[in-house]
C-alpha cells in the first residue's frame, strides 16, 4: 500500500459496499478481512482500499451459495499469494452436483403431491376417520 492511500473506516466501507456496519465486523470476527484491516490507537477499524475487492469476492461467493467457512478457506489461499481458482472451481461443482441433487428431490416430491392431488377425496364421514387423520396422504 502507498503511503498515500487512505485508510478507510467502516461507515465509509459499509457505504460504498452496500453491506451493513454489522456484518463487515462479523466478517472482520470470523478472519475474512485480516489483510485488509487495522486498528487505529483508539482501537477504530480502519480498512486498506483493497476492502472493496475482497468484500466483493465474499458477496459473489456468497451468492453462488458457498459457506464463509468455505470463502476463508479460499481467502486464506489468496492471502498466501495463490491464485486459488482451482479451489473455487471444485467448491463450485460440488455445489452444483447439491443443487442437481435437491432439484431432483423436489421433482420427486412433486410427483408425489401431484399425486395425491389428483386422487383426492373429501371426507365428512367422522366415522370413516377411526384410526386415521387424513387417509388422503397416509395411504
Amino acid at each position: 500500500m502507498l503511503a498515500s492511500e487512505p485508510l478507510l473506516k467502516i461507515g465509509r466501507v459499509a457505504n460504498e459496499s452496500s453491506l451493513s456496519v454489522k456484518t463487515i465486523r462479523y466478517y472482520e470476527d470470523r478472519g475474512l478481512l485480516a489483510p485488509v484491516v487495522t486498528r487505529s490507537p483508539a482501537g477504530y477499524r480502519l480498512f486498506k482500499p483493497e476492502i472493496f475487492t475482497r468484500l466483493h469476492f465474499i458477496k459473489r461467493a456468497r451468492a453462488l451459495g458457498l459457506s464463509l467457512q468455505e470463502i476463508g478457506e479460499i481467502l486464506t489461499v489468496r492471502d498466501r499469494g495463490e491464485v486459488p481458482c482451482g479451489i473455487v472451481r471444485e467448491r463450485l461443482l460440488i455445489k452444483h452436483r447439491s443443487i442437481r441433487e435437491q432439484i431432483q428431490a423436489l421433482e420427486t416430491l412433486q410427483l408425489e403431491l401431484q399425486g395425491i392431488l389428483s386422487g383426492w377425496n373429501e371426507i365428512s364421514d367422522r366415522d370413516s376417520l377411526d384410526g386415521t387423520i387424513c387417509p388422503n396422504i397416509e395411504q
